[in-house]
């Protein structure tokens, strides 16, 4: 029975992750800040050796890496690397002494789209300061399996949804008042003309995605993979199907940006501007083909889950 240790296990991603683990044979061990509960209960948990250990004060002293190791792994995954320098202490410890390395990178490691849906191969050219970091990760571990042979896959997963987590909404941000708008009937403002896209995915097909990658080990390894649901939204598009849900006749104000920017919050703008600039439409082509990835979500359904799991929660 290998031994998978999973960095930020008590997450949304591990919530649905660990137990998918349990259940295929793998002994876990979860790794966290403190002992801290998933989202969601799951028996599968009472066969989790859970572990706390603080990555921030510990990489101070250039000892999480011994950490991870002394807790014998033959497979890690690090669900919370957003700095190289993480990375690469991590890798300097684990180096010839585990079978598996997977990376939880992100869509938006693709930037501005050229050509869509983006795939992999495509050439990096971040726009984020959270882009730029998570590309020089997966550079990094690109090169290590490369001129060392270490096992590294990179797992990039769209807008992450799912119960529990707020999904991004039709106008780009996390504002949950949109959706309440939405169902109102009220007239919903867009920015531009509502055609930029968003490419949302369930936390449980993110998880499968990980458990594939490890399932097809020889096929992953070296490689990065596009996580998300089968087909993006665009924001009008999005708009008008959770207004349909609702039974409600969608109405748009289209704003340019600059008019947009001051009806809503400095923050909710600066998401908004993020996923404009973004506009997220991955291919998972090479995910169905080399790991069997067969996401069980559409980007609605994903998001209706969410959307109804606070409307039940918040009553």
């Amino acid at each position: 029975m290998e031994k998978v240790v999973v960095i930020g296990g008590t997450g949304h991603i591990g919530t649905y992750l660990i137990p998918q683990l349990v259940e295929k044979g793998y002994q876990v061990v979860c790794v966290s800040r403190s002992i801290a509960m998933p989202y969601f209960e799951n028996l599968s948990w009472k066969e989790v050796e859970m572990v706390a250990l603080d990555r921030f004060e510990l990489e101070k002293k250039d000892q999480f890496g011994q950490a991870i190791l002394d807790l014998n792994p033959s497979i890690v995954i690090d669900l919370i690397c957003f700095e190289l320098s993480s990375a690469q202490m991590l890798v300097n410890v684990l180096k010839g002494k585990i079978k598996h390395f997977l990376h939880c990178g992100s869509m938006w490691v693709h930037g501005f789209n050229e050509f869509v849906p983006t795939v992999e191969t495509q050439p990096r050219k971040p726009i984020s300061e959270y882009g730029e970091k998570k590309v020089a990760i997966e550079t990094f571990l690109l090169d290590q399996y490369k001129k060392e042979n270490f096992p590294s896959t990179m797992i990039h997963p769209g807008h992450i949804v799912g119960e529990g987590w707020w999904p991004v909404n039709p106008q780009g941000n996390f504002n949950p008042k949109v959706f309440q708008d939405i169902e109102k009937g009220a007239t919903i403002d867009l920015p531009n003309l509502g055609l930029e896209t968003l490419h949302h995915v369930h936390a449980i097909d993110v998880a499968s995605a990980f458990v594939n990658a490890i399932e097809h080990r020889i096929q992953s390894i070296g490689q990065s993979f596009n996580i998300a649901a089968e087909q993006a939204m665009t924001f009008k598009g999005f708009a008008t199907a959770v207004s349909n849900r609702y039974k409600q006749t969608p109405t748009f104000n289209f704003l340019s940006w600059d008019a947009f920017k001051k009806k809503v919050s400095e923050k909710d703008a600066q998401d908004t501007l993020g996923h404009l600039e973004h506009s997220t439409l991955g291919s998972i082509e090479k995910a169905k083909r080399l790991i069997n990835y067969k996401p069980k979500y559409t980007a609605l359904e994903a998001v209706f889950e969410s959307l109804d799991y606070f409307k039940n929660t918040l009553k």
